[in-house]
């Protein structure tokens, strides 16, 4: 069927063409593009208006150009300037055009599909884009998905923890999922690439699967899309929902990033080589309890009073947080080329140490882009990366053995004695079973990588006339990475001293991960004399994925050997996860004059995950944006630009690969092998989760784009979520996959920004507001609860009618006004809604004042309201070390101290305590620069130096470390639940840039 289907288009294309190509006279217009200083600009593109005709400048900002008839209009357009018009004959064919610096981006380009970009001034969708200067120009970054805070309307992001090595989770317009994964889709020069979050296997020593939560992603793994390097980003194009990314169809639910990195221009071969050299500290620290003799005895005894007296006081969490660590950060970039080729070299050398001693991050990264004009027809670009890199990321997060350091932490009072002796040999916690100081010292929990990341691009010109062309674009990509996990905790373990206990543990992980991607796209545009232009798309698209974990753990290790072949119990783990997805698309784009601009398609997919894998899922979309300004009616000087949109949109998310099977584990059947079933039970009939996106906005511009305001409200709704429905145990299993609910997401997102002076002194300013409300809005299951370890520490609650984000928990019968606590409870279930995950609001402030070489950049972003879980307090309360224990701030009769009134509360069921407002203000990045101006070194170099930091003010009444953490890692929806993570850290650089 898709095999006639593209037979048969290619033919009336074919038919198309030959009818209506035809001569025409035509005449060379040529002439010179320079800036404001009269510096020729090398690669401008200069078109002739309402054609397929173009060509760029050269090496002198010449160009030359066959236009037809006898007259034409010639746009001129360039990255970072305004575009230009102009008009040329046969009687006046030269031009010589000035381009001033841009104080608006109607005029950028923008990424927005498989083969297709648009100029934002004519996109019907809220599509964000982070370009190079905004991502890493302002402060050095140390992973790509940390430098996208505070930057784009729509995302909810929010770190793990603080360990080295990134861990984000990234939200874009609200809850898209109930059990899939949260996370967009990434996507680098057409190259689909993984973003996997992967268990390192520490849960036998924690054990924090073995509580409340039976999830094994406890155990602070980073995400994938860290390996990236944000130095060989060029752009970041973001399709926040449906109605934008409906072209990637069943991957594209929780929206899609399209990364661009780095090209060549025509030109000299430049050079440029900078060096970061900074101080990492912690971002808070929370203290101690104001101990004195007195309070020991109440909250202990007398006998531990002796302690006190005889042993020293020491500030543990100080000892091990309290601690600047050295930030370093190398790169070297050459790019050059001519009008044949042009290629990019960029290489990164970073080592950064974390707070916490024994932890930090190394990575290398190389990049290689070239891309070759070999002819008229036919134009090839390669992109490649290889990246090596190791996190050591420490031992915190949920444990139930009490071990790791941010539990252990939790139990340590200032007068236990927990340095080593003479020996080396440290003593045991006499509370809990980790000595944090011994902790830190002696375990390793790393992750190694070894990444590939390459593309190819081939743009076939098949034919072209002065009215139309037709193209095939041929792409593609793989995403191969080795990543391997080592995580050692020695014998000499004071926990693991003692008969009985595992004695030891080495665990060794090793993910393999090839993700393949090829498409075929056939593009034709045919332009009128009249003003209106179509382009039509028809592509074949397949992806293979492939991931493969395997885990080996061996306990009872023999003295100090940590081999897991040298110890006396080994236990492996695996898990296979293959999946293949085939597609098509068709879609058509119309423009008349740039004053109406409509567009429709539709995607069709089919995958292995799929309970049938063979059908075919269709997802159309449609658009249409209305520039009134640019019509002859309009005369409304001050106002430039005024544009109304529309979109419409479908996208889906593929089932878990495991949904429609049933899965089976390995097991003793007397003294043989055998196997048996999980608890979950496979459905063969599983369909994937749809998601329809409706998108409303007006864009206006103000004072020849000096002033723009854009206004976006949507309406998303996901359908057929995949549920886990309680089935009769006679069964044979508990649980069920089944399609059984639904979801509705709204929301707004408001961004104004200006130029409120240009010149000598230049500011640029804007303020960015979104907000988004979700409900369920059907469930065929009854309620559940999902995420934290029971009700009373606090749950989300997936019920109709509330919202996808709700917190819940047990209640206080004395708190209830009526007798059947129908106030607190209406639904009679017996929990009481404490809070909701989901912001008031967001705002951030960019700005940027630059005057006389100097440039300062900062941003600010508030958070207002949205709820998180603070098991962190619970436990410190728990062992009466809380640094606000014997504060009066919450009892509103002023006589009970903070920790026995919320343990009192929580003892009798009110799970209010452990609910806390995660608002914030934070000041995200700060950056101040001077650039050094070529004539101090004879024309051969330019020079800048600055000082940048990240996280330097940061307002929150949470009471813990970081109120954007989680303890469930970076892909699922309770994710702000914390649980004594690594604590975030706050960051001072120093910066060094030559460029020759």
């Amino acid at each position: 069927m898709m095999k006639h289907l593209v037979t048969k288009l290619c033919g009336t294309l074919v038919v198309f063409l030959l009818l209506t190509g035809f001569a025409a006279a035509q005449f060379t217009a040529t002439g010179t593009v320079t800036d404001e200083k009269d510096v020729p600009l090398i690669g401008v593109s200069v078109a002739v208006k309402n054609t397929s005709l173009g060509t760029v400048t050269n090496l002198d900002g010449e160009f030359s150009l066959n236009v037809p008839g006898n007259s034409a209009v010639l746009v001129f357009s360039y990255v970072g300037y305004e575009g230009q018009e102009t008009t040329v004959s046969s009687g006046s064919p030269s031009a010589a055009v000035v381009m001033t610096e841009g104080a608006t981006q109607l005029d950028e380009i923008v990424v927005t599909g498989l083969a297709s970009s648009v100029k934002r001034s004519n996109l019907a969708n809220s599509v964000a884009s982070i370009s190079s200067k905004e991502l890493t120009g302002v402060t050095t970054q140390s992973t790509m998905d940390g430098a996208l805070y505070g930057k784009f309307k729509g995302a909810e992001i929010r770190s793990n923890s603080g360990a080295p090595g990134g861990g984000i989770s990234v939200k874009l317009r609200g809850v898209t999922s109930v059990f899939g994964d949260q996370q967009p889709l990434y996507i680098v020069d057409g190259v689909y690439v993984d973003n996997s979050s992967i268990t390192s296997g520490t849960n036998i020593v924690s054990e924090a699967a073995g509580g409340g939560n039976t999830s094994t992603n406890q155990d602070d793994a980073s995400n994938r899309i860290a390996d990236i390097d944000p130095e060989d980003i060029e752009s970041i194009e973001i399709l926040k929902g449906a109605s934008a990314a409906a072209i990637y169809g069943s991957r594209a639910a929780g929206g899609v990033v399209i990364i661009t990195t780095k090209k060549g221009q025509a030109g000299a071969t430049k050079v440029t080589f900078s060096q970061a050299i900074g101080i990492v500290q912690p971002t808070r620290l929370l203290g101690t309890r104001d101990w004195d003799r007195a309070t020991v005895v109440n909250q202990y005894s007398e006998a531990v009073a002796l302690e006190f007296d005889a042993n020293p006081f020491v500030d543990y969490e100080a000892a091990l947080f309290d601690n600047t660590g050295i930030l370093s950060t190398s790169r070297l970039n050459i790019s050059g080329g001519n009008e044949k080729t042009n290629f990019f070299v960029g290489a990164t050398y970073k080592n950064d140490d974390g707070i916490v001693d024994n932890t930090g991050y190394q990575k290398a990264s190389a990049r290689v882009n070239v891309g070759h004009k070999f002819n008229d027809w036919l134009d090839i670009y390669v992109t490649t990366n290889y990246i090596n890199s190791h996190a050591d990321r420490g031992f915190f997060n949920n444990g139930n053995t009490n071990a790791t350091v941010g539990y252990g932490l939790a139990f340590t009072r200032p007068w236990d004695v927990l340095e080593a002796d003479a020996d080396g040999v440290y003593p045991a916690n006499p509370r809990v079973g980790s000595n944090v100081l011994e902790t830190v010292a002696i375990t390793t929990n790393r992750e190694s990588i070894n990444r590939f990341i390459g593309g190819a691009t081939a743009n076939v010109r098949l034919f072209s006339n002065d009215q139309q062309n037709l193209k095939m674009v041929l792409r593609a990509g793989m995403d191969q990475y080795l990543l391997r996990t080592t995580s050692i905790f020695p014998q000499e373990l004071s926990f693991y001293r003692d008969p009985g206990t595992l004695g030891g543990v080495a665990i060794s992980g090793s993910t393999e991960n090839t993700n393949v991607n090829m498409s075929a796209i056939l593009v034709h545009s045919y332009f009128t004399s009249e003003g209106l232009s179509f382009r039509t798309q028809l592509g074949v698209t397949q992806e293979d994925f492939n991931q493969n974990t395997v885990i080996t753990t061996a306990t009872g290790l023999n003295g100090s050997q940590t081999n897991v072949d040298q110890a006396a119990n080994v236990s492996g783990f695996q898990n296979r996860e293959p999946q293949k997805d085939k597609g098509f698309f068709v879609q058509e784009e119309v423009n008349w004059k740039d004053r109406l601009i409509f567009t429709v398609g539709v995607r069709a997919d089919k995958s292995s995950n799929n309970g049938d894998q063979n059908k075919l899922y269709w997802y159309p979309k449609a658009n249409i944006a209305f520039n009134l300004h640019e019509f002859d009616f309009w005369t409304v000087d001050v106002l430039n630009q005024v544009k109304l949109r529309f979109a419409y949109g479908q996208a889906g998310r593929f089932a878990n690969f495991p949904d429609r099977f049933n899965a089976l584990s390995g097991t003793l059947i007397g003294t043989s092998s055998g196997l048996q079933a999980v608890t979950l039970l496979g459905n063969t009939t599983v369909e994937p989760e749809r998601q329809s996106e409706t998108e409303f906005g007006v864009d206006l511009g103000f004072l020849d784009g000096r002033v723009n305001l854009d206004f976006t409200y949507y309406i998303k709704t996901i359908d057929d979520l995949l549920l886990r429905q309680q089935i009769p145990t006679s069964t044979g299993y508990t649980r069920k996959v089944v399609n059984a609910g639904a979801l509705r997401n709204n929301g707004v997102e408001i961004g104004l920004n200006a130029t409120p002076v240009k010149g000598k002194v230049t500011w640029n300013t804007g303020v960015n507001f979104w907000k988004n409300k979700s409900e369920i809005t059907r469930l065929d299951i009854p309620a559940f609860n999902l995420g934290g370890f029971a009700a009373s520490l606090g749950q989300y609650r997936i019920q109709e009618g509330q919202s996808a984000t709700q917190i819940v928990g047990t209640l206080n019968p004395s708190d209830c006004a009526t007798a059947d606590c129908s106030d607190l409870d209406p639904d009679g279930d017996g929990f009481r809604v404490y809070g909701d995950a989901e912001a008031d609001f967001n705002m951030s402030f960019p700005n940027s004042i630059s005057v006389e070489g100097f440039e300062l950049s900062f941003l600010f972003h508030w958070k207002k309201g949205g709820d998180g879980v603070n098991l962190s307090t619970l436990l410190y309360d728990l062992a009466g070390t809380t640094w606000d224990y014997d504060d009066i701030t919450l009892d509103p009769e002023g006589t009970t101290g903070n920790g026995d009134f919320r343990l009192n509360s929580w003892f009798a069921g009110d799970t209010g305590p452990w609910v806390e407002d995660a608002g914030y203000l934070r000041l995200r990045e700060i950056g101040l620069y001077y650039t050094i101006p070529r004539s101090v070194f004879n024309d051969k170099a330019s020079m800048k130096v600055g000082v940048s930091g990240t996280n330097l003010i940061n307002i929150f009444d949470y009471n813990s470390y970081d109120p954007e953490v989680s303890n469930f890692g970076n892909n699922v929806l309770a994710n702000t639940i914390e649980v004594t993570p690594f604590p975030a850290a706050k960051t001072l650089n120093f910066h060094l840039s030559a460029t020759f």
